[in-house]
């Protein structure tokens, strides 16, 4: 009987868990499940804005090459040489050439403003003319022009001033392809509206110049 009796009393002692105490233990592993949760939602979100900022940045640079890509000058500047034959009498001038471009349709006018000095034999001629192109992109180097207008000339030598019209068909070629400089080569005919209809094939080629 008194080892019952002790038992119970030991049992008496001994400390029993509380319900305050199971209660704390669920609040701090559910406190500790919500902590873990939001690190792993702060990580994603960070990872999430890491990219979002690459993304941002990669199209800015996307952008800023387009851009680059399409500015063009604002002119062009031809400086070269030509040489013009005459296809009635087979007489034959060469002389240098300078011309400047403009374009103001893109992809579809171009305006182009030149003059040249030729000489044939002891005579001179003074010429300038002014062309209406439709350019065509070949490729990022190479643009092709079809162009007509009017042209005036004024030789010595007894022949004076010449009213003209004149079709053209021009390659420019842009080796880095940025516009920066480039070369051409421009066939033209000529057929003069004065007496005796003179009529004319001419070639030049030099060097392109861009004006920013």
């Amino acid at each position: 009987m008194w080892n019952r009796d002790a038992k119970r009393d030991a049992s008496r002692l001994m400390p029993q868990p509380s319900l305050t105490a199971a209660a704390n233990w669920r609040a701090d592993e559910s406190a500790i499940s919500r902590k873990g949760k939001t690190a792993a939602g702060t990580g994603m979100t960070t990872r999430a804005i890491g990219i979002g900022l690459a993304a941002v940045a990669a199209l800015a640079a996307g952008a800023a090459r387009a851009e680059e890509k399409e500015k063009e000058p604002s002119a062009v500047v031809e400086l070269g040489g030509a040489g013009e034959w005459n296809l009635q009498n087979g007489v034959s001038a060469f002389g240098p050439t300078a011309a400047i471009e403009f374009t103001p349709i893109k992809n579809w006018l171009e305006i182009e403003v030149g003059t040249s000095t030729m000489f044939r034999g002891g005579d001179k001629e003074w010429g300038a003319d002014l062309l209406f192109k439709k350019p065509f992109e070949l490729s990022d180097k190479v643009e092709f022009m079809l162009g007509a207008g009017p042209e005036w000339s004024y030789t010595t030598g007894g022949d004076g001033a010449k009213i003209s019209g004149e079709v053209s068909a021009e390659f420019m070629v842009w080796p880095a392809g940025d516009h920066r400089l480039g070369w051409f080569v421009e066939q033209s005919y000529h057929y003069s509206f004065s007496a005796g209809h003179e009529q004319s094939l001419g070639v030049a080629a030099g060097l392109l110049i861009p004006i920013p």
